[in-house]
Formats: C-alpha cells, sequence, structure tokens
C-alpha cells in the first residue's frame, strides 16, 4: 500500500512563504490547456477531479487555500449510506463506500471498515429500524438488528438504561477528515497526475467559443474545455449575482472532543435516537409519523442536536452535532463562536447514552457547510461549459464521490466502469 506524504505544499504552492512576511512570487509562465479545470480542492471537486482523471482526462485542480479547510475536514468522518433517504443518493453513498475502500487498498487515505451502529433509545425508535432493516434486505443492503445486550457488547461503555436495541451496519466504514483528503490529494498527484495549485484563488471564469478561462487572485490565466466549480460556502466570491438570488443557506454544527482514552473503545460510528428521527433513510418508515417529539427535551430540538459519536485514532472520543441556520447571502447573522450553552445540551445528552471514564472536553470547533433549501445540491450551468455544483448539505462526506461520479459522467460524456 502507498501512503504520500504531504509533498504537494513543497512543489506546486505557486508562491514563497518567508516567515511573517508572505510574498507571492508570480509565474510568468501561462498554464496550458487541459481537459478539465476544477475549482475548490474539498471532496466535491477531489473526487470530481479523480473521475475525470481515471478516464484519462487531463485535470487542474485549484484550491483557494494553502489547504483545504472547510466542511470537507470539519465533520465526523463517517461514510454512512444507511443514513440516506432511499433515492439516488443512497446510491451514491454506495458508490462512495465502494470507491473509498478501492482507494484505501492502494493508499492509505484513513478508511476503516468498523461499521456503524445506530442506538434506539425508545420502543418507537426501535420499530424504525425493524423496519429499516427489513426496507434494507429488499435493498440487498446488509445490516443486523441488535438486542440491547448485544449493544452492550458491541459498545461497553453504553448505558443499560438508555438502550432498548440497534442495528449494525457492518460494511460502512468511517475515516479522519482532517488526514482524508490531504492524503487523497497527494494521491492524484502521484498515482494520476492531478495539477494541483493551492493558494489559487479564483476571481473569474468565463467561455469564449470552445474554451474556458480561468483567472487567479494573482492574474495569472488557465484554460480548459470545461470548468466545474465545487467551492462550498465560498461561492459569493465568484458568482455574486447568482448567489444572491439563489436559495442557499449555510449551517454551523458544533463539535466536540475529549481527552483520548486508551481504555475505551467504540467500534465504528456509533449513531444514537436523535440520529434516527433526524436522518432521512428513517422518514420513508411507515412508523415515523407516529414519533413522539415530546419524547425529546425543547433545548435538544431548539438546537438541532443529535447525537453522534467517533473514537479518533488518538482514542479521543469525537462527539456531537447541533445545527443552525441562516440564508447564505446572511451568513454573518450566525454567531461564528462555540456557544458554551449547547455544548452543555450536547454533554448531557452525551452522559445520558454512554458512561465515559472522563468526560473533560479537549477541544470544540464549528463547522459550516452550505444548501440548498429546496433541492438536495446547487447546481447552475454557464455558457454550457462551466458548471457550479456545490450545497451538498451535511452527506458530502458520504454522497460527494457517488455524485461527482454520475456528474462526471453526464457533464463530460464519458462512461465510467465499476
Amino acid at each position: 500500500m502507498w501512503w504520500y506524504g504531504p509533498r504537494i505544499l513543497r512543489t506546486a504552492l505557486p508562491s514563497v512563504i518567508h516567515h511573517s512576511l508572505f510574498t507571492i512570487k508570480m509565474s510568468s509562465l501561462e498554464t496550458k490547456r487541459t481537459d478539465l479545470i476544477v475549482v475548490g480542492g474539498g471532496a466535491l471537486g477531489a473526487f470530481h477531479a479523480y473521475f475525470a482523471l481515471s478516464r484519462g482526462l487531463s485535470v487542474l485542480l485549484l484550491e483557494k487555500d494553502v489547504r483545504p479547510s472547510e466542511a470537507t475536514v470539519r465533520n465526523f468522518g463517517q461514510i454512512i449510506p444507511s443514513g440516506m433517504s432511499e433515492d439516488e443518493w443512497f446510491a451514491y453513498g454506495r458508490v462512495s463506500q465502494e470507491t473509498y475502500r478501492a482507494i484505501q487498498a492502494e493508499c492509505d487515505i484513513s478508511v476503516r471498515s468498523n461499521g456503524s451502529t445506530y442506538l434506539a433509545s425508545t420502543d418507537s425508535e426501535m420499530r424504525l429500524l425493524e423496519e429499516k432493516h427489513a426496507r434494507y434486505r429488499e435493498l440487498d443492503y446488509e445490516s443486523t438488528l441488535l438486542t440491547r445486550a448485544e449493544c452492550r457488547r458491541r459498545v461497553p461503555a453504553l448505558r443499560p438504561d438508555y438502550c432498548v436495541g440497534g442495528l449494525l451496519f457492518p460494511q460502512e466504514v468511517t475515516a479522519e477528515p482532517d488526514r482524508l483528503i490531504h492524503r487523497l490529494l497527494d494521491y492524484l498527484v502521484e498515482r494520476w497526475g492531478l495539477d494541483y495549485r493551492p493558494l489559487t484563488p479564483v476571481k473569474a471564469c468565463t467561455a469564449n467559443g470552445s474554451s474556458c478561462e480561468v483567472v487567479d487572485a494573482f492574474g495569472r490565466v488557465y484554460r480548459s474545455a470545461k470548468v466545474i466549480v465545487c467551492s462550498g460556502r465560498d461561492f459569493k466570491f465568484l458568482y455574486p449575482d447568482l448567489f444572491y438570488g439563489s436559495d442557499l443557506q449555510v449551517c454551523k454544527l458544533q463539535m466536540l472532543a475529549t481527552y483520548p482514552m486508551p481504555g475505551v473503545h467504540l467500534p465504528g460510528s456509533i449513531l444514537t435516537g436523535l440520529s434516527i428521527r433526524r436522518y432521512y433513510a428513517f422518514r420513508s418508515c411507515p412508523s415515523y409519523a407516529r414519533l413522539d417529539p415530546d419524547e425529546v427535551s425543547p433545548g435538544l430540538r431548539q438546537w438541532g442536536i443529535h447525537l453522534l459519536f467517533k473514537q479518533a485514532l488518538d482514542g479521543s472520543i469525537i462527539l456531537g452535532d447541533s445545527h443552525e441556520y441562516a440564508d447564505a447571502n446572511r451568513a454573518e447573522d450566525l454567531d461564528f463562536g462555540v456557544d458554551d450553552h449547547v455544548n452543555e445540551l450536547i454533554l448531557g445528552e452525551a452522559k445520558r447514552i454512554l458512561d465515559l471514564p472522563d468526560w473533560r472536553i479537549q477541544r470544540a470547533w464549528n463547522g459550516y457547510y452550505a444548501q440548498s433549501k429546496s433541492r438536495e445540491i446547487f447546481e447552475r450551468t454557464i455558457d454550457d461549459r462551466i458548471h457550479i455544483v456545490t450545497g451538498i448539505g451535511g452527506k458530502g462526506m458520504t454522497t460527494a464521490c457517488g455524485f461527482a461520479k454520475q456528474n462526471i459522467e453526464k457533464l463530460l460524456g464519458v462512461a465510467l466502469g465499476g
């Protein structure tokens, strides 16, 4: 198995950094024309590049920052098709899962096959798990119902008074998001010949006849047959008129991590009764409409809190999260600080679920992602050659890969096997 260290920063940055002085060294060479330019180095952009490269196309990937640092790295690192609605997004999740595994077989991108476990806290939540288990058998997607005792054997830290049963998806995987994207980009450069240029913010993108022209903030010009813009919540800086007329909104999350606990073992993703109530996958179950919302405390409902747990490689327990929303053109209305009250609500519910030896919090942070109010992802085409793809919401880690595969097939007219 190959592993590529963080070499891109030394070879691909179009700049020189001198301690506290930040100096851009301009290149006088014009970039050769490529088949595709991708703007944005997060999961959506990286996987669009991957599938184009896998068909023999030349790809230039432009990332505005020194390294991707937005939603792709500020999440739990769960790849859980089981949480997706039963439409193309469930299918995208399955493709993503298979692709993550295939890449991991060649290069350590931190993907681990350790399963996902949903824990029901009430009989009504357990009924949803039973209905979903039956449905997934029809879809040939492996799952196993667990008794209360089996849940406790799988998750020894589980409090016995919380859980009435569970549902296990043994084939699902987790990853370390702050490692995955950087190792993936290294892999694309070394294995597939990606031309990756971080620290290259794009300020203009136009289509001229048979080609596209992209101009970065330093005046450098890049040309390609097509452009795919995957710029996350920074979409407004490139196409402000389109952005301000859209129905995009920004969601703010809060997450926490404990100190490392080597004596505790949490296998894979641990999802709770609040997750069962929140995830779209369960809304198609016959019993979903009979859930009693008053079984969830007002504070948890107010802040959109649903409890997830995952153990990081260093032994710390990651938990969260909350959800706050603002229209994207008023994202500044969100408080960008970490709200202690929200963290207390998260911790209070977490202590009702798990019995950990140490609940001290090592760090807390926010994540932000864009989503469309009316559709699963925001897409616009400009001049038939420039395609905007953003606003995938909170399902990007699970579905961005699968979506990118079919989108490359559609936009570039290439069929992807597998």
